[in-house]
């Protein structure tokens, strides 16, 4: 199993060579992800893609410490793609 890290790697670079994949992944990055990678994205599971600019930045911060079972069971199943 591929780790969240390079199914990341994987992603960013298609879409610095790719501008369609770009703009497919910036308009349904769910659909577009779940097809590039061949998985399955569970429906509760959101995904939001920022693209970086001159004048922003993005912090991710690490998910709660205080998650549900539901969101425990998808990280046990490498589903989480917290990076």
């Amino acid at each position: 199993m591929r780790s969240g890290d390079d199914m990341l790697r994987q992603i960013v670079d298609k879409s610095a060579l790719d501008p369609d994949f770009r703009q497919q992944l910036l308009a349904d990055p769910k659909a577009t992800i779940s097809e590039e990678l061949g998985i399955t994205i569970p429906a509760s599971m959101n995904i939001k893609i920022h693209e970086s600019d001159m004048q922003t930045v993005h912090v991710a911060l690490p998910p709660d410490p205080n998650i549900t079972e539901e969101q425990l069971e998808a990280v046990s199943a490498g589903l989480c793609c917290c990076w």
